[in-house]
């Protein structure tokens, strides 16, 4: 816990360096967000959430994004049994799970017409937690890319798609996150 903190803090120290280069543009999203986790090793989870994003630009195709993402859903993991437990003991369970990402890194976009295509590697922790019973942080890396379709002026419709790894519960986790909703460029 103590080495994400320090980490933590490393990566807001370069984003407040970065913010020192007075983003003259950039861009504010918020939407619905789909997130494909595997914490247990019995299935994958299909988790549903909420991210957003701030971006300011530091030149005009590369600009460093802070990214927030939080997603709720169940999932089946497989429990063991006490030693002598004979009745009342559940080989597996469902168990309600959350997770949230706090990412930071340059994201390069060009624009084309009505469209902006972006892609990204951002890096930061992950924090997931079981019926409130378990919970794990982690270093959590994304790479991925997205589109943003003007609208209007300020606005913009963003689909966006990310491979998230995690190192929850002592275990690495290939995640996918996709994401949809509004943007609002200044």
């Amino acid at each position: 816990m103590r080495n994400t903190f320090i980490t933590l803090v490393i990566l807001c120290s370069f984003a407040t360096l970065a913010a020192a280069q007075v983003p003259t543009s950039g861009n504010v999203f918020f939407g619905y967000s789909y997130y494909s986790t595997n914490l247990s090793s019995v299935d994958r989870a299909n988790t549903n959430g909420w991210e957003a994003t701030v971006e300011g630009k530091v030149l005009p195709s590369i600009g460093i994004a802070a990214d927030f993402s939080s997603h709720y859903g169940t999932e089946h993991f497989l429990l063991v049994c006490p030693l002598g437990a004979v009745n009342g003991c559940a080989l597996s369970n469902d168990f309600n799970v959350s997770e949230q990402d706090y990412l930071f890194g340059p994201r390069a976009s060009v624009s084309v017409g009505k469209v902006r295509p972006f892609a990204e590697f951002l890096i930061g922790a992950a924090h997931a937690s079981a019926n409130g019973l378990a919970s794990d942080t982690s270093f959590a890396t994304a790479i991925g890319g997205g589109l943003d379709y003007k609208l209007a002026k300020p606005l913009a419709w963003r689909f966006q798609g990310d491979f998230v790894h995690t190192s929850l519960f002592g275990n690495g986790h290939n995640n996918v996150k996709i994401a949809t909703g509004i943007v609002f460029r200044f």
